[in-house]
């Protein structure tokens, strides 16, 4: 990944992250790692654990942002959820699981566009 996509997806996680903030939501992660993969966004909603998945482009050239997120990617999502959930078990304990996307549009002039999926899978 290059320094101008890495820099791209910064921008978009700061931006959801402002985001979930002002809708309300509380921020319990930010690009968790493990060996199977990486969680852009662990917040927490109500009674809702929710892992947020967001996705940055520059254009619709290749399709929306969302569409990057494919069943394979959500399967995904949940298993990273699931071993977030076991390493942060005070944290997670009776919430419900809920998988959200965030999709970024930054065209290269003008303001960017926001749209978020709830409950994706």
């Amino acid at each position: 990944m290059d320094l101008s996509t890495r820099a791209l997806g910064d921008y978009g996680e700061r931006l959801a992250c402002r985001y979930l903030l002002a809708q309300g939501l509380t921020i319990l992660d930010r690009n968790w790692r493990c060996a199977r993969g990486e969680i852009d966004v662990v917040a927490v909603e109500g009674g809702e654990l929710v892992v947020c998945e967001v996705k940055t482009r520059t254009s619709e050239a290749y399709g929306a942002p969302f569409e990057a997120v494919t069943w394979r990617k959500q399967r995904r999502l949940r298993r990273l959820a699931g071993l977030w959930r076991d390493d942060h078990d005070a944290l997670a304990r009776g919430l419900a699981l809920r998988i959200d996307v965030i999709s970024i549009l930054r065209p290269p002039a003008g303001r960017a566009s926001l749209e978020h999926l709830r409950a994706v899978c």
